[in-house]
């Protein structure tokens, strides 16, 4: 055991960049993490890490043992699984990356929900607003806000949620109110960007059928909520789910924009594996969180 501990230690500091990231993420201490590092370099007689300024990186022979030990570290993990299934007791580890403003709002008040329903499955909570590799990452189940990419993961839908554009009052009262979508152009509009993003333009619905806005903005950010922030400081208008600024929106802090030309619904959902189908953890977790989600976008 203590060997097979070393490789998920291994693997997980490899895919991390740090002892300490690796540790924490199998809840063992930087000074167990780093003691099964070196069993591990002391039974194959090579350094497998090398230290930079900044992180761990994998040396050559480090590299060529993490790309074969990483599936048999998989292949252990769903067995593992898959007997826990049939016990009818999910246990291991479930690893979930979501934007920030679905995992703040929905996604991470229901985490101790669901691991107080099952005491023996841990839950790795990621928050980014970037697009992540769920392969590359080795992550177990990717929520997501917008157009489902094409891709080969198993998409579960949890609800087609409404946006809006709003500002805060002052804002407004400085620039002027938009009447028009093409008013637009005249504006401070809040950007999310990131490498590779599409949301470089704005689309909103008419009579005539949706039109596409190549709007523009003084600052952008890669993470909403800095851009609900700019908003609520009075710094330009912000494309938002409703359910996000709902609250801000009853106290006043933001106006709603353009409310007879709203942009489209963007789709909630999740993506996963295929493989991860026989595991049920992950199944109890995606029925758990999809259930209480929507419950909580019908009733926020």
């Amino acid at each position: 055991m203590p060997y097979l501990e070393s490789l998920k230690v291994f693997v997980r500091v490899v895919e991390l960049g740090s002892i300490t990231s690796g540790g924490r993420d199998l809840r063992l201490t930087p000074a167990v993490a780093s003691k099964r590092i070196k069993e591990l370099e002391a039974r194959l007689g090579t350094r497998l890490l090398n230290r930079t300024t900044r992180k761990l990186v994998p040396t050559e022979a480090g590299r060529l043992f993490y790309e074969h030990v990483r599936g048999v570290v998989a292949s252990l993990e769903e067995a593992e699984a898959s007997l826990a299934g049939f016990e009818g007791r999910p246990r291991g580890t479930v690893r979930v990356t979501a934007p920030l403003g679905v995992g703040r709002r929905l996604v991470a008040p229901l985490v101790p929900r669901f691991c107080d329903l099952f005491p023996e499955v841990d839950v790795r909570l990621r928050l980014s607003d970037r697009r992540v590799d769920l392969f590359e990452e080795e992550l177990d189940v990717a929520f997501f806000l917008g157009t489902p990419p094409d891709s080969a993961l198993k998409l579960r839908k949890v609800a087609d949620c409404p946006r809006l554009l709003c500002a805060a009052p002052e804002y407004l009262a400085r620039e002027g109110i938009p009447e028009a979508p093409n008013d637009l152009l005249a504006h401070n509009c809040l950007l999310l960007r990131y490498p590779r993003s599409p949301e470089y333009y704005w689309q909103l619905e008419t009579p005539e059928g949706l039109v596409k806005l190549e709007v523009k903005g003084r600052f952008d950010a890669d993470e909403g909520d800095v851009l609900l922030s700019w908003a609520l400081d009075g710094r330009g208008i912000v494309m938002k789910p409703r359910f996000e600024v709902a609250a801000h929106l009853a106290s006043g802090r933001l106006v709603e924009v353009l409310p007879l030309n709203p942009p489209p619904p963007a789709i909630l959902g999740c993506l996963y594996p295929h493989r991860k189908l026989q595991d049920p953890k992950v199944q109890r977790f995606i029925d758990f969180l999809l259930r209480h989600m929507r419950l909580a976008l019908e009733h926020p």
